[in-house]
């Protein structure tokens, strides 16, 4: 379907991985036609400096203050009254020296996309989406989702006047992610069946029906992801990382991180591209499959189990454009058990950061990859955390009452204490001699 008359902004054409087919930006399509995933290709006709986007973050003017908007003219170059902004972005980056100790590492960063405005790195993909559908005259929106996506559509359909539909798998999506759809009004269908499935009947049914996909399948969803690598070296003050480390689910998030870093090189905004890990769960791990056995593209699994619910996808749609991330960024794979995930998460709670479980594979790829020599200890290593701490409270909680089979035995479990002063005064007490080593 194309408009009439696309929008008088930008020089924009979707380029196919597959075979090199290019079509209008301004058509709606998510794949070639010859069933290839497509990515937006830019002209750049004149590309803002480091100067003016560290002048920008002075400025108070409203797509300034976005961290996706800040580097509009890479990003999506829409009209204003098209865009769709919380604002978004600007997320910090933390460290700890107890993480860099448990990991080998002695510069190691965590860039926390969980601080987004509905708790996770998809609101990025997610204004820029919501913001193409909006320049297309779409009126409806949907997409399938583990949680995060789901949570992010909603919130920005809403505010921005749009219809949303959700396909959830059922039974397989967090509480608190399932919470935030239903709170901002998005209609949810509970798909009997995994994401998988679930992801294959949306892209059917918005075809048919008319409705605009918002799934990582969309490239201009990846355009917004694609911020999180510009903001990061912008962060850093334009030095670039030795090496970055993110989870894999659909994988969108490691192709958009490698398109950004990709085209902030070509424009000459930086002069070295870094080294790029993705880390899947054991449960969830088709990539990382398809890497060790030599493969060039990358098999589903029958079915994926972990219990980082944002990474349990066993055919991420994603996968052309991962490989190719691997390729150019001397890439490399690996894995985590939910135990590891589970023992990882409990440290980067512990140290006052806190994740969904999804993002601290992270932690326990570097550890791992430390380990066999591939990370070295005077490297500096920057972990993308996808999601907040509360986006999972039950695995938190389970874990830390000892329900969790794989963790430890009732790590923080809440101590029980008579409403009594006396005895609540004694167990401070001791509590802090403990604390002391007294």
């Amino acid at each position: 379907m194309s408009l009439s008359a696309p929008p008088p902004v930008g020089d924009l054409r979707l380029a196919c991985l597959s075979c090199e087919a290019t079509y209008s930006a301004w058509e709606v399509r998510y794949r070639c036609d010859c069933g290839g995933v497509l990515e937006v290709l830019h002209a750049h006709p004149s590309p803002p400096t480091r100067q003016q986007l560290d002048e920008r973050l002075r400025s108070r003017a409203t797509l300034d203050r976005s961290g996706v908007w800040r580097f509009r003219e890479m990003v999506l170059p829409l009209a204003e009254e098209h865009i769709a902004s919380r604002p978004e972005g600007n997320t910090p980056l933390y460290r700890h020296p107890d993480l860099s100790a448990h990991a080998g590492v002695h510069e190691l960063l965590f860039k926390h996309e969980g601080e987004n405005p509905t708790g996770s790195f998809k609101d990025r993909g997610m204004t820029t989406g919501l913001s193409m559908a909006r320049a297309l005259g779409q009126r409806s929106v949907a997409c399938a989702s583990t949680g995060n996506t789901s949570a992010s559509m909603a919130a920005y359909a809403s505010l921005f006047g749009l219809r949303s539909f959700v396909f959830i798998p059922e039974g397989a999506i967090a509480f608190g992610k399932l919470a935030q759809a239903l709170a901002y009004g998005a209609t949810t269908l509970q798909i009997r069946g995994d994401f998988d499935d679930a992801m294959r009947l949306v892209e059917s049914l918005c075809a048919r029906a008319g409705v605009y996909l918002l799934n990582s399948l969309n490239p201009f969803r990846l355009e917004g992801q694609k911020s999180i690598a510009m903001e990061l070296v912008q962060d850093l003050g334009w030095d670039v990382p030795d090496w970055l480390v993110v989870p894999g689910g659909n994988l969108g998030n490691a192709s958009a991180l490698h398109k950004g870093l990709r085209e902030l090189h070509d424009l000459g905004l930086i002069h070295r591209l870094p080294r790029l890990a993705i880390i899947q769960a054991a449960g969830a791990n088709p990539l990382v499959r398809a890497v060790r056995a030599g493969e060039t593209v990358v098999a589903p699994l029958p079915r994926a189990q972990t219990l980082a619910t944002a990474i349990r996808i066993g055919a991420p749609v994603s996968g052309p454009k991962a490989l190719r991330a691997l390729r150019e960024l001397r890439g490399v794979v690996e894995e985590a058990t939910d135990k590891e995930i589970l023992e990882a998460k409990a440290l980067l709670d512990r140290c006052g950061i806190g994740a969904e479980p999804a993002s601290c594979t992270t932690l326990v790829g570097v550890k791992k990859l430390r380990a066999r020599g591939v990370i070295s200890a005077e490297e500096r290593v920057v972990c993308v955390l996808t999601g907040h701490v509360l986006k999972d409270p039950e695995v938190v909680v389970d874990y830390h009452l000892g329900r969790h089979a794989l963790g430890a035995d009732a790590p923080n479990t809440p101590l029980q204490v008579d409403a009594d002063e006396n005895a609540l005064l004694r167990l401070l007490d001791s509590l802090q001699t403990d604390l002391s080593g007294g």
